[in-house]
């Protein structure tokens, strides 16, 4: 077996790729791969971002005496989870257009990054459901009791503590974001692995291509899990079961 990392030295035979970092024109595949790797950390950056506040609106909804509410928010995660990201990709992209004219005109790239977002929302959703009940119901309680409103007592009691017992979860979720970014593809957002894809079949050098790609996505993935580490030491309640 003979590794020719000069692949990555070569440039691309259309001279042109979406590019992230600078403008497109004459670059080569070690350049097309970093412009990809830039498309990959921002779908799936932004689709966190939309499913953690999603979720945290969600799992709060599930958890409040209102029936609508619990409904709705019931019916969101059901939903969301149980169909497979790749079609909810699909759906955003081939079919939601027919019925709404205004989809037609969204990139492709917030379209998956919307689907990724509300995947992943579904399942913020039932960590942060999970996490409010797993409280003494005696704090909120007590928070009544003194004077606070029912928002105050999620916003000021509840939640601070629910996110922080949450932050293990929402590191997996966060390092899954990474992976699942790679769906973007089947929209032809130029990421990673659409990058591979198309290099792979230019060169016929599968081997450093997707060497160099897998490596990407190890340093993104083992990245996000490091800032969400020190995220945790430094929020954890003092107490909790497995404390450092």
């Amino acid at each position: 077996m003979h590794w020719d990392w000069q692949v990555f030295c070569n440039s691309t035979p259309s001279g042109e790729a979406t590019a992230c970092f600078g403008a497109a024109g004459d670059i080569t595949y070690l350049q097309w791969m970093m412009s990809a790797w830039g498309w990959t950390a921002s779908v799936a950056a932004l689709g966190f971002v939309i499913a953690l506040v999603a979720g945290v609106v969600v799992g709060v909804a599930r958890t409040l005496p209102l029936a609508p509410m619990v409904v709705f928010s019931t019916v969101w995660t059901e939903l969301f989870r149980n169909i497979p990201l790749l079609v909810q990709v699909f759906l955003w992209y081939h079919v939601l257009p027919v019925f709404v004219p205004a989809f037609g005109r969204v990139s492709s790239f917030w379209l998956a990054v919307i689907a990724l977002g509300l995947f992943t929302s579904a399942r913020i959703a039932e960590q942060v459901r999970a996490s409010l009940q797993s409280l003494p119901p005696g704090q909120a309680m007590a928070a009544r009791a003194l004077g606070l409103s029912l928002p105050k007592v999620y916003a000021k009691v509840l939640l601070p503590q629910a996110l922080r017992i949450i932050l293990p979860a929402l590191t997996s979720e966060a390092m899954n974001v990474v992976k699942n970014s790679s769906v973007a593809f089947a929209v032809s957002v130029t990421e990673l692995t659409l990058f591979a894809m198309q290099a792979q079949e230019e060169t016929g050098r599968g081997l450093e291509i997707y060497a160099g790609v897998t490596l990407l996505y190890a340093v993104t993935a083992l990245s996000v899990n490091r800032v969400m580490a020190s995220i945790e030491s430094r929020t954890r309640l003092p107490g909790l079961v497995g404390a450092r």
